[in-house]
């Protein structure tokens, strides 16, 4: 097996000085690794003081080769993709500004669990109640909500039932 040439480049130090900015763990590693190598250290030394076999530090040298010090890092992994699309996301927040219809809905406000029927029904999308609220967190929304108030209620009723009676201290 012939052993894959580290391009030039970039120093040992300059490889140090690199890891010491990089926030990723990893790529700290691999940059220690590439210095190891540039400062004539074996490969099989090089890959063991740093944490990963010999074969995968050949992999990190070419990875250096072909983009240099940008292509040390992981490629972010796609993930499942989102059921709730951009413009489902926007019609849910357009929704929950405009509040629950109680005469359409059946509710004085919205729950997550009428939120999540409402996307089945609109959209033919089954989610969890944990996904409405991670989305409505997203969008900028708070779990907490005002008080419902009833639609025929009479404004200035509420002050009828305050309490007015006065704070008693007692004496010590």
């Amino acid at each position: 097996m012939v052993a894959v040439v580290l391009k030039e480049g970039h120093s040992a130090d300059e490889f140090r000085k690199e890891a010491a900015r990089a926030k990723d763990p990893d790529r700290v590693r691999r940059l220690l690794a590439l210095a190891a190598v540039r400062e004539g250290a074996t490969r099989m030394d090089a890959a063991a003081a740093d944490g990963m076999d010999r074969q995968t530090l050949r992999d990190w040298v070419h990875a250096y080769n072909a983009d240099g010090i940008a292509g040390l890092v992981n490629d972010p992994l796609p993930g499942r993709p989102r059921k709730l699309l951009p413009e489902h996301r926007e019609a849910l927040r357009t929704l929950v500004e405009q509040g629950p219809d109680f005469e359409k809905d059946g509710v004085v406000r919205w729950r997550r669990a009428d939120l999540k029927r409402i996307v089945k029904e609109r959209f033919e999308i089954v989610v969890d109640e944990d996904t409405i609220g991670r989305v409505l967190r997203e969008l900028g929304f708070s779990h907490i909500s005002p008080r419902p108030q009833h639609p025929d209620q009479a404004s200035g009723v509420i002050k009828e039932f305050k309490k007015t009676s006065t704070v008693r201290f007692m004496k010590p």
